[in-house]
């Protein structure tokens, strides 16, 4: 079991930056791909970015590319993302979660993600 707790969500004016984290606890966090997903009211939860087990490989979805970065502190059983120049519609619920694939283009699915986050809000006003 993995159990991971999202933080540094909220408010931000469109152009501004946040940067949210990803606690994990339970299982050896180095074992899992991390993957940050998002959902907007009356949309599907979709990908915004992954990153291996070691770091070594990361992906972003086309829409945040350039502004948007993932990182990762095995040490510290974290993971991150940094969000700048935010846009109106990077609103949504934003959601880390836990594979254990361990690589390839299968990791923007949210379905080969087993252990996820209650999720944290991200709204960016215009």
């Amino acid at each position: 079991q993995v159990q991971l707790v999202e933080s540094g969500g909220g408010l931000v004016q469109a152009g501004g930056s946040l940067r949210l984290s990803c606690a994990a606890s339970g299982r050896t966090f180095n074992s899992y791909a991390m993957g940050w997903f998002r959902q907007a009211p009356g949309k599907e939860r979709e990908f915004v970015s992954t990153i291996t087990w070691s770091g070594g490989n990361t992906y972003l979805a086309d829409s945040v590319k350039g502004r948007f970065t993932i990182s990762r502190d095995n040490a510290k059983s974290t993971v991150h993302l940094q969000m700048n120049s935010l846009k109106p519609e990077d609103t949504a619920v934003y959601y880390c979660a836990a594979s254990v694939v361990l690589g390839g283009i299968s990791l923007t699915k949210p379905s080969v993600y087993a252990y996820w986050g209650q999720g944290t809000q991200v709204t960016v006003s215009s």
